[in-house]
């Protein structure tokens, strides 16, 4: 399947105005032309966004192309098919392709833990009273879905027995189905958090308090390109590191991309979104870990058994945060 097929939208803003943008104006010839996606409308999937519309993918010979797509799994479907050479994903969707035979490979992990929050409709005061009722995903196999089942897990409940586990699509989608009752709950990212609790729903659990290390969020793509094009890796991961570092020091320039490639005008959910995700528990340095990719695993045994013997290694490679950590490349972006 083509990746028009499998992407739901492809962001016409992404496609950045010369006037607006002086560096895109400049000659592109030379630049590696690449293709990246993104799976989910969240804050967290800043960093391409602003490498982007900042010329830093310019600044390190790459022209890319960014695109989104629903959730994690048509974005890896687009991964594996050759469609696109890198994608913002979680670590969990990424292992388990990995241990369904995919080429695949996480390079970079920007949020070592699960910001999200189990949010609930009005009349939902407690948590023992989602009994019986229906938690919204966007999708099964997403680190939306491993929110859900912590979540209820942590409550004493089980998930698919005690609570029905509903996917609803994109993130842009969860808000509204709450609001039309059609879940009684659901796991919500930034700035659909903000959205949800302007219309009177509240925050059950915010899993990011449980302190559990999990590949939350960065950047995957296909071993053979690690083994075969080091240095696209290479400057790929340099250019949203940097971003990375740009965001954190520049907090307009940062709310104004969130702001462009989220759709939304809201000043204050935007802020609430930057300062979580982005100043809280974004990573400087952002290194995948083991221990991390083994909360991965563990999550993922239950559903795919050969991940409960996984060595955590064999899911990542971190040799280029690791040269940008040695070189002191990332330490500059800081001074």
């Amino acid at each position: 399947m083509k990746l028009r097929l499998a992407v739901f939208l492809v962001f016409s803003l992404a496609i950045v105005d010369l006037a607006q943008h002086p560096s895109y104006a400049a000659d592109s010839a030379g630049l590696r032309k690449v293709r990246m996606a993104f799976t989910s409308l969240s804050a967290v999937m800043m960093p391409p966004w602003l490498a982007r519309e900042a010329g830093i993918f310019n600044k390190h010979g790459l022209e890319v192309e960014v695109i989104a797509t629903p959730t994690g799994v048509e974005g890896m479907n687009a991964l594996i098919a050759g469609e696109v050479q890198f994608l913002q994903i979680s670590g969990g969707t990424t292992a388990s392709a990995a241990l369904g035979g995919a080429d695949v490979m996480i390079v970079g992990t920007t949020l070592d833990t699960l910001v999200q929050n189990l949010m609930a409709r009005p009349e939902i005061e407690k948590p023992e009273q989602l009994r019986g009722k229906a938690l919204g995903i966007t999708r099964f196999g997403t680190s939306i879905d491993v929110g859900a089942r912590i979540a209820l897990r942590h409550f004493g409940l089980v998930p698919e027995k005690d609570v029905a586990i509903v996917q609803v699509g994109g993130m842009e989608s969860m808000v509204s189905a709450l609001q039309a009752n059609r879940i009684q709950a659901g796991i919500l990212s930034n700035p659909a958090i903000s959205q949800a609790k302007k219309l009177g729903h509240h925050v059950l659990l915010d899993i990011a308090s449980l302190g559990i290390p999990y590949a939350f969020t960065g950047m995957t793509t296909r071993g053979r390109i690690i083994r075969e094009d080091p240095d696209l890796v290479r400057r790929y991961m340099m250019a949203q590191t940097e971003a990375i570092a740009r965001a954190k020091r520049d907090r307009e320039l940062a709310l104004k991309v969130m702001g462009k490639y989220l759709r939304t005008t809201n000043a204050a959910a935007l802020a609430e979104a930057y300062e979580i995700d982005v100043q809280k528990f974004m990573l400087k340095v952002p290194l995948p870990t083991a221990a991390a990719m083994k909360s991965v695993l563990e999550d993922l045994a239950a559903r795919i058994p050969k991940a409960k013997d996984a060595e955590p290694q064999r899911f990542f490679d971190d040799s280029f945060v690791r040269q940008m950590q040695s070189s002191g490349f990332i330490d500059a972006l800081y001074r």
